[in-house]
């Protein structure tokens, strides 16, 4: 029994994909817990919140340098795996245009961090978070998605986590440490990135003297409208804490980045999985709509069914689970951890979808609704998060999820579920 276990295993690609992704993200999301609880006992609830914002503030820069390329580029890679000549039109107009924005993004930041009030006064924290940004700018697992080489997204991811790992240990030790929690970040992501990257290079033969001018304005021309869309939708995810931290103080952002740092475990799984799906999804749309609902049901509700029952587990254990972070207000974060289980469920319904739309070539509804929604939920968070302060936050993003999972519904009924029925 167990030997034909392991020789469906082995024979399954797909199935051997997700072991090995699957392997690399969880290393990647449980390498956070091991070091937040001794962040927070060095810098204080004060400190990681801070630390929050700043991370928060680079992940936003992020989605101007990326340009779109975790969505359209994945897909472009997808669909013309098998031209080498594409591959190498594709991968070096999409970072020359990269190129471009970081520079563009470095400088702007760098004068808003300088400049405005509220952020030069932790200035040092925001300029080392930059770092992250351009470890970002090198990351190739957009590219390697989207061939579907899983085995050096999950060596990258293991490299980058390891060295952010010893570093908080080695160099973090009194409470105006948390300057440099970012830095250490970026570090690894430079440096794993960075060897992966010249792997991808070398293994393919890719030249930048080939790159043309034309081609890079065009991509910045044609990713712009879903460019927008992520600016819409990085504002949803990162602009919380920052105005948590603006309406309540560091301590408070602190108390929201420990809830949130519990949840965004599952959020990110859920994101990691959607990159590991999506590719497949795009390539099996192209040749059969029946055969990529298919898939798309069959891996997505195995996955909305594990994340349930996880948080049921959290609803379970949730002042144990806020206990281990070593915050003052227990009580208090155990009854937001009850409340903010839902955001994860409802994003396994939401992501899913996201998927259907993007691979269906809506990318125009896509941006309008991104758009429109994000804005709805913004309005929401500062009406009421200086009065009900996390609670407020949560509330919105629950609403938030609720309708964008029936709107994204609505948009892909009739193109991809009435027809494959």
């Amino acid at each position: 029994m167990f030997k034909g276990i392991a020789t469906y295993l082995f024979k399954n690609k797909n199935l051997k994909n997700l072991i090995t992704y699957g392997f690399g993200q969880g290393f990647n999301l449980i390498t956070p817990l091991l070091v937040i609880p001794y962040i927070v006992s060095i810098c204080g609830e004060e400190g990681y919140g801070k630390i929050g914002v700043g991370m928060a503030l680079a992940f936003f820069i992020m989605v101007f340098v990326d340009y779109g390329s975790e969505i359209v580029g994945v897909k472009d890679i997808s669909v013309n795996r098998e031209n080498q000549a594409e591959l190498e039109r594709i991968f070096i107009t999409t970072y020359t245009a990269k190129l471009v924005l970081l520079v563009l993004m470095l400088a702007l930041f760098s004068l808003v961090f300088w400049f405005i009030p509220y952020f030069s006064e932790e200035k040092t924290l925001f300029f080392f978070s930059l770092s992250m940004v351009i470890g970002q700018y090198i990351n190739p697992t957009w590219f390697l998605q989207g061939v579907e080489n899983f085995k050096w997204i999950t060596l990258l991811n293991i490299l980058s986590k390891v060295i952010y790992l010893l570093g908080v240990f080695l160099f973090i030790h009194k409470p105006e440490d948390y300057v440099y929690s970012n830095l250490i970040w970026g570090i690894g992501m430079i440096v794993a990135y960075g060897i992966v990257w010249f792997y991808v290079v070398t293994h393919h033969s890719f030249s930048f003297s080939k790159v043309k001018k034309a081609a890079v304005i065009q991509m910045i021309k044609d990713n712009f409208s879903l460019f927008s869309s992520q600016i819409f939708v990085s504002l949803q995810m990162y602009s919380p804490i920052v105005l948590i931290s603006f309406f309540g103080g560091n301590a408070m952002a602190g108390q929201y980045k420990i809830i949130d740092q519990i949840i965004v475990i599952f959020k990110t799984y859920i994101l990691l999985f959607f990159n590991f799906v999506y590719p497949r999804v795009c390539y099996l749309l192209d040749k059969s709509k029946e055969e990529a609902l298919h898939f798309w049901k069959l891996y997505n509700g195995l996955n909305l069914l594990f994340i349930v029952l996880c948080m049921i587990g959290i609803l379970i254990f949730s002042v144990e689970i806020v206990s281990y972070f070593n915050p003052k207000e227990i009580t208090t974060l155990s009854n937001l951890l009850k409340i903010a289980i839902f955001i994860p469920i409802l994003q396994g319904i939401t992501i899913p979808l996201k998927q259907l739309v993007l691979g269906s070539n809506k990318q125009t509804q896509y941006v309008k609704i991104t758009m429109i929604i994000t804005l709805l939920s913004l309005l929401i968070i500062v009406l009421i998060t200086p009065v009900y302060h996390v609670l407020g936050v949560l509330v919105a993003l629950i609403i938030t999820e609720i309708i964008t999972s029936f709107v994204f519904y609505k948009t892909i009924k009739n193109n991809v579920f009435l027809r494959t029925s």
